[in-house]
């Protein structure tokens, strides 16, 4: 039977690429299945832009006992992201001063949030991952993570990620940002230590978003143009829905921080303009996915960073209607394939 436990350790006087220095960060993590004693079976799973620690709940049908990434066979590890709302520190984590770090809490990069899970790796004992593993924002951060100490990982799976971003996610990052500095109620982002919460505000961030985590032909046959009321469509219910839900679990900050991180991420940056040269420190054994509807980061730049990895680089298009979503509504097809992977 597999074993879960939820842990947070402390890093000590972590400094980011902006040159903000943590006095302590706390990193809160997931594991499920048990450790072999040669410390060989551990796998890392990187969440996206919303998710959390709990791999199993959302990735099902792909992490779990039994599944693809079986946690009967493998270690499987989950942290919280850097900037997070799930028990790593945030932008609602206490500052020195007693008060949220709110507006004053730094940039960060995705590379600082697997320089982060590094110093995870150093604590948890764990000289070498069997594999890391992500998807969307999740699989830029396994991205990170190899090409930070590739001798380190075995192998990397990146799913649905590309190696930078570009014009075109930009914007909707911008939007989606903008959505929540617009909001009455969020002081600069430092509404917490007002007693406000600018919910509206976070909840058209993450409608914007919905429109690019599902593909267009998708919407359109499953709600066409159906309504609840005079004035009310099918479609607008549901994208309320998916605000309704966000507002209830995550911090409008912690969105701003963590999209910024994911819209100015860049391989390229401090290594090579060169694509392929700044890859070249990666993995050598790698696994890349793509949706075919995916509209946030189409096949086509998906495909790009699989053909500029070092080594052996499998490459697949999971066939889908749902659009980026895909990553996660398609377990069985992204099931087959990591475990593939992994077996391999």
């Amino acid at each position: 039977m597999t074993t879960q436990s939820t842990s947070v350790e402390s890093v000590l006087g972590f400094v980011t690429d902006s040159g903000f220095r943590f006095g302590t960060v706390e990193v809160a993590y997931e594991t499920f299945g048990t450790l072999d004693p040669d410390r060989g079976n551990a796998v890392l799973i990187e969440h996206a832009l919303t998710g959390d620690t709990s791999a199993t709940d959302w990735w099902r049908g792909v992490v779990g006992p039994g599944a693809a990434i079986d946690t009967d066979r493998y270690f499987v590890v989950c942290a919280n992201a850097l900037g997070g709302c799930s028990g790593t520190t945030g932008p609602q984590s206490l500052c020195d001063d007693g008060l949220p770090y709110g507006s004053r809490f730094p940039d960060v990069t995705i590379r600082d949030m697997a320089r982060l899970e590094h110093n995870l790796s150093q604590i948890l004992g764990i000289e070498t991952w069997h594999a890391v593993i992500g998807g969307s924002m999740g699989g830029a951060r396994a991205l990170e993570f190899a090409l930070l100490a590739s001798h380190k990982v075995r192998k990397c799976a990146v799913v649905a990620a590309p190696a930078f971003v570009e014009a075109d996610q930009i914007a909707w990052a911008m939007m989606q940002e903008r959505a929540i500095q617009l909001d009455p109620d969020y002081y600069a982002g430092d509404y917490a230590a007002v007693g406000r919460f600018p919910a509206h505000g976070l909840g058209l961030a993450r409608q914007i978003a919905h429109l690019t985590y599902r593909n267009d032909a998708e919407l359109n046959q499953r709600f066409s143009r159906r309504r609840r009321s005079e004035d009310y469509y099918e479609v607008t219910s549901y994208l309320d829905h998916q605000a309704k839900k966000l507002t209830a679990r995550f911090d409008p900050q912690s969105y701003v921080v963590l999209s910024r991180a994911l819209r100015d991420h860049d391989v390229r940056i401090g290594r090579s303009n060169d694509l392929r040269t700044a890859l070249s420190s990666g993995c050598t054994d790698n696994l890349v996915l793509s949706i075919s509807s995916d509209r946030l980061f189409p096949p086509g730049q998906v495909e790009l960073l699989a053909h500029h990895l070092p080594g052996k680089v499998d490459y697949r298009v999971i066939d889908s209607e749902v659009g980026h979503d895909g990553f996660l509504t398609e377990a069985e097809a992204v099931s087959e394939a990591v475990c593939e992977f992994l077996e391999s």
